[in-house]
């Protein structure tokens, strides 16, 4: 292999035998729909075995025939190889240098059209692309590209991408293995290499989101204008084109034997992907918590987050539904009342469906210090009897999750921030990273520790400490931790415009002179991080050692001691199961 393969395959080799759970979320805001003008997308990579890293690849050019070798993002199996491009962009984790952003969630959909034979999987697709792309319609065009000359190895998948002016859904699934013989080359190959799939531009002034279900459903159709497929590749630069399909994905569900009825009635999502209970509580429902916190009237889908998914004849329009879809989902986007800023990003990440009565810190799966938090598996039995554990956008697994900011009115070099941070959403610090930084922060850099590989420097192991110590009594802990995380977050959002404005003069002397301030800048927020969590944890280890609450008491040798002891909903429930057992003997136990 080509020398410049090492680092390429050093990432892929370094992801062996993760398996990368179907758990993840994004929120995709548009430049009218933010407070700033910006464009942010959300994501979270939610696994239990993904160690959170910064993945950070160098601008480079490359000769003519170089080639590149593709390893799947979940397992570090080898897929194949690539043509290499003649030139690659900087990658900052998912945002690159020309402020092109990509987020996904897997949904799946209908697993006999995985191509175990194709190259490219869906981290590969990411992370290859954001090397090659400088605008979201560019991006779209080149996993187009990738995947029908090389094939799609994943599941069905939900693209996030942005760039500093337009924000696009696009939803992608395989079309399965059909192998025949090669005339010219004489081996097998897949005739149905490639993917079906659709892309929407989310229009200005709204939100959206997905989260391990497939969303769109019917999509405008060619017309030359506002709508093209798959073969006319070359309009898609057209600024008045906000829906691009692939040309055979409605005849391809047709030959399947899958739909029926009028091509306007078409629902990718319910074709690909048919909604069932798990789509609607354990995915949409994080999809239903974002919108219901910025748009009016969402109490009406409720019903349909929590499992209860309505079909009929028709649709309410009148529309006939033979394929019998869900008739209750929710939209696509929705318009929010206020503008969204990257700090209300961050709180939605953060959300374990409080305030409403799925909360998990308010039942007695809770525990006696009310953790929103429930274990692995997700669902389990009682007598014969299955029960779920609710699945919200905050979760104990993540390996790490992100804001990204696309900023249109300041140079490349300065405009992309990538808010970045390890481990669950609510213990995660998301710190300012700018994606024209050349170099990853130690303490959060590759090859900085691993899943089972303890590191003394690693951030994303003390955040683990803090959070898995609040864990223990999370409505006592948690408090502690929130005053630091949200200080840092507030100290960091407030500095951005005195850190973009110094980046700026600098650009007007020599932009790489910008590139170097804001790589340093960037370090010393990740730095600065790193050490505040240090000495929280220890001073959380201090006050919460043996179950009491000490605190500092001046003027005095020993800390001032408190017993909480245990909420009394819990211990209702303890004498409930023991009866008389602890029941005091005499006058105090009546």
């Amino acid at each position: 292999m080509k020398k410049f393969l090492i680092a390429f395959i050093a990432f892929g080799m370094a992801l062996i035998n993760v398996q990368q759970s179907k758990a993840c979320t994004n929120y995709l805001v548009t430049k009218g729909a933010s407070a700033d003008g910006s464009t942010m997308i959300t994501y979270a990579a939610d696994s239990h075995v993904l160690y959170g890293e910064l993945y950070h690849w160098s601008a480079g050019e490359y000769p003519a025939g170089t080639m590149m070798d593709i390893y799947e993002w979940d397992t570090g199996k080898y897929l194949g190889e690539i043509a290499q491009a003649a030139r690659t962009y900087n990658v900052v984790g998912n945002m690159n240098e020309f402020q092109v952003a990509i987020g996904e969630t897997t949904y799946g959909g209908r697993p006999e059209l995985q191509d175990t034979t194709g190259i490219m999987d869906y981290g590969s697709l990411i992370y290859t692309t954001l090397q090659r792309a400088t605008s979201a319609r560019e991006a779209i065009k080149i996993i187009a590209e990738l995947t029908n000359e090389y094939g799609y190895y994943s599941s069905g998948e939900s693209f996030s991408i942005a760039d500093q002016n337009e924000v696009w859904i696009m939803e992608i699934i395989g079309k399965g293995v059909d192998l025949k013989m090669d005339k010219k080359s004489k081996k097998m190959v897949n005739a149905n290499k490639g993917m079906v799939w659709v892309a929407l531009r989310i229009p200005d002034g709204y939100v959206s989101g997905h989260a391990n279900q497939a969303r769109i459903m019917t999509f405008p159709q060619a017309n030359g204008k506002q709508a093209i497929t798959s073969k006319e590749m070359d309009k898609i630069m057209n600024p008045e084109v906000e829906v691009i399909y692939a040309h055979d994905v409605i005849t391809f569900a047709r030959d399947k034997g899958w739909y029926e009825g009028d091509d306007e009635n078409f629902s990718f999502s319910d074709t690909y992907a048919p909604v069932d209970f798990g789509g609607a509580r354990f995915c949409d429902m994080r999809v239903w918590t974002m919108f219901n916190n910025v748009s009016d009237g969402m109490d009406k889908y409720w019903e349909y987050v929590k499992g209860d998914i309505e079909h009929a004849e028709k649709f309410e329009d009148g529309r006939p539904n033979p394929n019998k879809y869900a008739t209750n989902r929710m939209p696509l986007w929705v318009k929010p009342e206020k503008k969204v800023s990257v700090h209300d990003m961050m709180m939605f990440m953060r959300d374990y469906l409080q305030d409403t009565e799925l909360d998990m810190s308010a039942d007695f799966g809770a525990g006696p210090h009310g953790v929103p938090y429930r274990w692995r598996p997700l669902t389990w039995k009682v007598d014969g009897i299955t029960y779920v554990n609710e699945r919200a956008t905050a979760t104990q697994q993540t390996g790490f999750s992100f804001v990204t900011q696309s900023r249109s009115w300041l140079p490349n070099e300065i405009g992309g921030i990538i808010w970045w941070g390890v481990d669950d959403a609510n213990a995660t610090v998301y710190m300012p990273l700018y994606t024209s930084m050349t170099a990853s922060p130690h303490h959060i850099e590759r090859g900085n520790g691993a899943m089972m590989e303890w590191s003394e420097t690693s951030l994303f192991w003390i955040t683990n400490m803090v959070s898995n110590l609040a864990y223990t009594r999370y409505n006592m802990i948690q408090p502690d931790v929130n005053v630091v995380r949200n200080g840092l977050e507030k100290m960091f959002i407030e500095r951005t415009p005195a850190a973009d404005a110094a980046a700026l003069k600098l650009h007007k002397e020599d932009p790489n002179k910008a590139v170097a301030y804001l790589t340093d800048y960037s370090t010393d927020q990740v730095a600065r991080t790193f050490h505040a969590y240090k000495n929280l944890y220890q001073e959380l280890f201090m006050k919460f050692m043996d179950g009491n609450v000490k605190t500092r008491n001046p003027g005095y040798q020993n800390p001032h001691v408190e017993f909480p002891g245990y909420s009394e909903q819990f211990l209702k429930k303890v004498v409930e199961e023991t009866g008389d057992k602890l029941k005091m003997i005499g006058p105090d136990g009546h």
